[in-house]
């Protein structure tokens, strides 16, 4: 029950108080043995973390790079991941804290990540329904956020 607590409790703070009570979670309340980062869930969740870090850092620039120095406006971002979806960089970070969540397998770190897809995956939709609108020749079938599918 006080690890539900602790994990209801991450849906309503800042920034700096939920960083502060995973790391309080992860220094003082959690107990791994130490073989815990060669186990499965470890090792799954550092390859979907370096795997999300990847797509995200990638796509990040990939956005920041779309206008050439002095032009303003807006542009249909294009390449890797922007192929299959709207919000590329939005699934990489979902990625990522769904790998820590896994890795660090924990009710505050799973609160974390549910509430990470929660608020960036509607930005997502924001973003693809925003492109949608004002690019005649944006691309029907790219999807918001999971390819293929959503």
């Amino acid at each position: 029950m006080l690890a539900l607590s602790r994990a209801s409790i991450l849906c309503t703070k800042t920034k700096k108080q939920k960083k502060s009570l995973q790391s309080h979670s992860l220094l003082y309340c959690l107990h791994y043995p130490p073989d815990w980062i060669f186990g499965p869930r470890f090792m799954a969740g550092a390859v979907l973390f370096l795997a999300g870090m990847f797509i995200n850092i990638h796509s990040d620039n990939i956005l920041r790079n779309l206008r050439k120095p002095g032009e303003s406006g807006y542009k249909i971002p294009k390449g890797r991941m922007f192929e299959f979806i709207s919000g590329a960089n939005f699934f990489g970070e979902i990625i990522e804290w769904l790998g820590y969540s896994l890795a660090a397998w924990s009710a505050p770190q799973a609160a974390f990540g549910f509430f990470t897809i929660c608020s960036i995956g509607r930005r997502a939709c924001h973003h693809h329904r925003y492109y949608l609108e004002k690019f005649n020749d944006y691309p029907k079938s790219r999807k918001a956020l999971i390819p293929y599918i959503f």
